[in-house]
């Protein structure tokens, strides 16, 4: 799908981008340009409906990283008298917990293990042990170890128990079904550079405008005020602070490319051939995933490295970018791994030939993989 000598990146973000959406970067912008703010307004529109939040929810989009925006919505649309439970089985939901403790927020970690994904049962245990409980901080798709989280179920029991909840989706949003109509969720929090394959430095929440509205004086940011940013934005177009316009003008190019590939579903439909095709191909030449595959989500594969004396993952991961592929370190600390993307501008095909650059770095390190 994509051209060129540049390494094709099998990472959760930043990743391949088509040259398309590299060559809207070619041009310059004015902040203040009402052509630059009506794009603006058109991306939001078009995150909106990729989770059916036309008509109660309001997207802001934010600058920075994906991290940015999900301190913007913790600040912003958590009291300060708050208690937030955070299940927790990965680094993405410990970043979570970091973001509340700066925030001087009260916080109850649900600990799980790195496989376990966050069941609805030991959730609605904890909103029964603690009635204190007000909100739940959820990451959808936990990209250190590339485990699925059941979203709808989880926003379905915030619902009955009457606690609001913040989803961290920034690994699954427009790859994976995600409907905020069904009720349950006050806000999702994404990135540019993810599932929707634009480049990294814008993120974006989609939220409850009852919620937001009644949000105004919360944060304690000036930068990462949410409500502020929607305000301003709502009376004069613009962003309150210097957009990343080349950034936005290529997630406008690329939402088109999403659109024309066939939206949610063709999206996901491509990382789940992406991720078939890996697995299959690893396990040919000896490699484990370390997820069940009933919680492995098709963005990101976390494998168990060899056990042989000889693989030193520096080593490994060098000679697989001499051949064009850039993986990614493993981020469990339990067990030794490594992680391999399945997202961005490529397909089946291009999976299949990082597995045969797998094969030939393993032979010319010498490395062994355990039958």
């Amino acid at each position: 799908m994509i051209n060129g000598s540049d390494p094709i990146l099998l990472t959760p973000g930043p990743l391949t981008t088509t040259p398309a959406t590299r060559q809207a970067m070619l041009r310059d912008w004015g902040s203040w340009d009402a052509a630059f703010n009506q794009m603006t307004d058109s991306i939001c529109r078009d995150l909106l409906s990729i989770v059916s939040g036309q008509k109660d929810f309001v997207c802001v989009p934010m600058q920075g990283s994906g991290t940015f925006s999900v301190e913007a919505a913790l600040g912003s649309l958590v009291p300060r008298d708050a208690v937030v439970l955070v299940p927790n089985n990965g680094a993405y939901c410990t970043r979570l917990l970091k973001i509340l403790e700066r925030l001087g927020i009260a916080a109850i970690e649900l600990k799980l293990r790195d496989d376990e994904p966050a069941g609805v049962a030991r959730i609605e245990e904890m909103f029964l042990r603690e009635p204190r409980i007000t909100h739940v901080a959820q990451v959808h798709l936990e990209t250190s170890a590339g485990l699925l989280n059941p979203l709808d179920e989880i926003a379905a029991s915030c619902a009955r128990f009457d606690k609001r909840l913040i989803v961290d989706a920034m690994s699954s949003f427009g790859a994976l079904p995600i409907d905020v109509s069904k009720g349950g969720i006050d806000a999702v929090v994404s990135a540019s550079g993810k599932c929707l394959e634009g480049v990294p430095g814008m993120g974006f929440v989609i939220v409850r405008r009852s919620v937001l509205e009644a949000s105004e004086g919360v944060s304690r940011s000036l930068a990462l005020d949410l409500y502020d940013q929607y305000a301003y934005m709502q009376k004069t177009t613009q962003w309150r602070f210097t957009p990343p316009t080349h950034v936005v003008a290529a997630l406008r190019a690329a939402l088109d490319q999403y659109k024309a590939e066939g939206g949610q579903a063709a999206r996901g439909a491509r990382y789940q051939r992406n991720c078939a095709a890996l697995i299959e191909g690893m396990a040919a030449l000896g490699f484990r995933p370390f997820l069940d595959a009933s919680v492995q989500a098709p963005v990101i594969v976390t494998f168990h490295a060899p056990r042989d004396p000889a693989y030193d993952f520096k080593r490994f991961y060098e000679a697989v970018r001499d051949a064009g592929y850039v993986l990614y370190p493993g981020k469990l600390t339990e067990v030794e791994t490594f992680r391999v993307g399945c997202i961005g501008a490529i397909d089946a095909n291009e999976m299949l030939n990082a597995v045969a650059a797998i094969s030939r770095a393993l032979g010319m390190l010498h490395v062994r993989l355990a039958a």
